[in-house]
């Protein structure tokens, strides 16, 4: 079948209504949702075909209203308005039990005389409460075209397609909101001086700060006193009171409820996971399951992987050639490749609960938790979801602080996030916890499990003392609230929920393998040669790791780190894991298969009983403690400062922090070790 041309709609809705999931549908993308609002905090797109037809999705941020009050509610306002002679039409998804919230933005978005499909989505939620929706009055009440989808289940996907294919989206001849009378002299005069159409849309100016563009152009078309009458808020608010009252009259038509049903597991759950001291002391016992995970459930896994590398480099020993090419593979860059993909089972584990706790609606709950917590160190609830992101990964958990609306509270989130233990920390975490806590156990619960969780807590400790200095530092006039709804409990889809796991590790795999690659190739050529021994030399080559030019810049480096507790391969590896922290373990990997004195075995149980000439051990309790914190404190990797930077456009903050959190990684460090040793 021929295609035909693209089309692009757009899908738009509150947070938490299942946009993120309809799209995955639509697209089969792997798209990350998550069961709290802000997830989506840019634009994304994909792409299907159907019945020859080419169509392009965009999946915009959630809002509430037109008028945004963050970042990426701005970016939803801004493509809404801006793009709209671009794409066909607007999917508008509402979710069943909060239709009411939902028709707020839908009205205002058909008075913009926008094109819209209307889809109810979780219908099954609200039958479950004892809530009967009426569609086809709903459809009969707003002019539009509505279907009914259950997003995660499948349902109702290729009827949406066939009516996207169809083109039936409305624009609607009715108006649900009446300019007020104050205001239409105002309008139309804009109207006639601008040669807009819609009345609406110039209503939207006046009622918006600078977010919806072009609003200077409107000013200028008022005197001063028109200016100074003017007062957005208060628009705002006008409009919303209007609105909900002919929402109030569409809901008594179209929702209808048994007079008594049995309360619910969310009902009863909540009494539980939010209550103001058994909420937290679940929460940590949750955190606790999941790094005991870590360690139990990743061991035989990394075991296979740690004995697969050891073969894999014993066969090209012994395969290939003596020389150069046969020492850069076998004890480069097999062993650097190794020692981080033996940590993926680990990282996978994470990931998968906290997509699991994602997916369920209970990371809403920790944000509803937090909220009151976190506000006496400057921030808020919303500010939790990039803090637990970024045991992920910061990159994208400082982006999604663009839904936190107060631009204090956002740049104090911004700027703390890189303490908080992301997937490329752990691996060097679980490696230093292998060399200096003893496998024992402790009520059934290892102790490597519970030094694992103590660095999770200390990361997150160290950013909220980091909140409470900047508050006293940044100065706002500004105070915000936390509103939010708490979605209903799910059963998490555990297979799809596997499958972006498996696409998020392989994700750290390939982009850590890449640069770890490259370095391995580096570390090995600067081990490979050293100072010439013979007149008509150049360099000398194949030399002993100790003789090695990459030996003599360790060790020039080595009087700064040596108070720390570290030798010259530890400096190394410090200085390598700038570019991306799981880099260290890469290579001390590769140092340690270059290194022809070091112990036999694997790479872990060469650093173990690996000595100084005196006799000490290299990485000692003291040592190990004084690398775990600092890894802890240090700034993460160049992409975290680019992404800062980016996300703040400061090169003050962005510095600051770099210079901040390198000092008092270097600081404590020293202090730990010099009490320790």
């Amino acid at each position: 079948m021929q295609e035909t041309a693209n089309k692009q709609i757009l899908l738009v809705g509150n947070p938490n209504v299942g946009k993120s999931t309809l799209f995955n549908q639509l697209c089969n993308k792997k798209q990350k949702t998550g069961n709290y609002a802000g997830v989506t905090v840019a634009s994304y797109s994909g792409d299907y075909v159907y019945k020859g037809q080419h169509t392009e999705v965009v999946d915009l941020p959630g809002s509430y209203s037109i008028y945004p009050t963050s970042e990426d509610e701005a970016i939803f306002s801004k493509f809404l308005v801006a793009e709209q002679q671009h794409y066909a039409g607007v999917v508008y998804i509402l979710e069943a039990l909060s239709i009411k919230r939902g028709l707020l933005l839908f009205q205002q978005i058909q008075d913009l005389g926008i094109p819209v499909l209307l889809v109810v989505n979780q219908i099954d939620q609200a039958k479950k409460r004892g809530i009967t929706i009426n569609l086809d009055e709903l459809s009969q009440e707003l002019g539009v075209k509505v279907l009914q989808t259950n997003a995660k289940n499948s349902e109702g996907i290729e009827e949406l397609r066939e009516e996207i294919f169809r083109n039936s989206f409305t624009i609607s001849d009715k108006v649900s909101f009446e300019i007020p009378t104050e205001q239409k002299g105002l309008v139309f005069k804009i109207l006639e001086k601008t040669h807009e159409q819609n009345q609406y849309k110039i209503w939207t100016l006046l009622a918006a700060d600078t977010y919806l563009g072009k609003l200077e152009s409107v000013r200028e078309q008022m005197n001063d006193e028109e200016r100074k009458c003017l007062v957005p808020k208060r628009l705002q608010t006008q409009e919303t009171i209007r609105r909900y009252q002919k929402i109030d009259g569409i809901m008594s038509k179209v929702v209808a409820k048994k007079p008594q049903f049995k309360e619910l597991l969310t009902e009863k759950l909540d009494r539980v996971l939010v209550h103001k001291v058994w909420g937290y002391l679940i929460f940590a016992l949750i955190l606790l399951v999941i790094f005991q995970s870590v360690f139990f459930l990743a061991e035989y896994p990394m075991n296979w992987i740690s004995e697969f590398f050891l073969q894999l480099s014993a066969f090209a020993n012994q395969h290939l050639p003596e020389g150069p090419v046969n020492s850069l593979i076998a004890n480069g860059i097999i062993p650097g490749i190794g020692g981080i993909v033996v940590f993926a089972p680990q990282i996978g584990i994470l990931l998968y609960f906290l997509y699991l706790l994602e997916d369920s609606g209970y990371m809403a709950r920790v944000i509803f938790l937090m909220d009151r917590f976190l506000r006496p160190f400057g921030l808020n609830g919303k500010s939790i979801v990039p803090l637990v992101s970024g045991t992920a990964c910061a990159i994208p958990a400082i982006m999604s602080t663009r839904n936190i609306e107060n631009v204090k509270e956002r740049l104090i989130t911004i700027l703390v996030t890189p303490f908080m233990t992301c997937s490329a920390r752990l691996p060097v975490y679980s490696i230093i916890i292998g060399l200096i806590i003893p496998n024992k156990y402790f009520w059934g619960v290892s102790y490597k499990a519970l030094a694992l969780m103590a660095m999770y807590f200390l990361g997150f400790f160290m950013a909220l003392m980091a909140s409470l200095l900047l508050k006293k530092v940044i100065k706002s006039k500004g105070k915000s609230f936390l509103v939010m709804d708490l979605p209903s409990y799910k059963m998490p889809l555990f297979g799809y929920d596997f499958k972006l796991m498996l696409g998020k590790v392989g994700e750290f795999v390939t982009g850590a393998g890449k640069i770890i690659f490259f370095f391995s190739i580096i570390i090995w050529f600067f081990s490979y040669i050293g100072p010439k021994q013979q007149p008509d030399q150049v360099v000398a080559t194949n030399v002993k790791l100790q003789d090695s030019y990459l030996s003599k810049m360790g060790r020039t480096i080595e009087p700064a780190i040596a108070p720390l507790g570290y030798d010259w391969k530890m400096g190394v590896g410090i200085l390598t894991s700038f570019v991306a922290r799981e880099v260290f373990v890469g290579t001390m990997s590769t140092l340690y298969s270059l290194d022809d004195e070091a112990p036999e075995g694997k790479i872990i149980d060469k650093m173990r009983n690996d000595t100084h000439p005196n006799g000490e051990k290299v990485f000692s309790f003291a040592t190990g403690v004084s690398v775990l914190i600092f890894y802890a404190f240090a700034m993460q990797c160049v992409s975290t400062l680019a992404v800062v930077y980016r996300e703040t456009k400061s090169w003050k903050w962005t510095l600051a922090q770099l210079v901040g959190m390198s000092s008092l990684a270097y600081v404590a460090s020293l202090i730990v070790y010099q009490i320790l040793k």
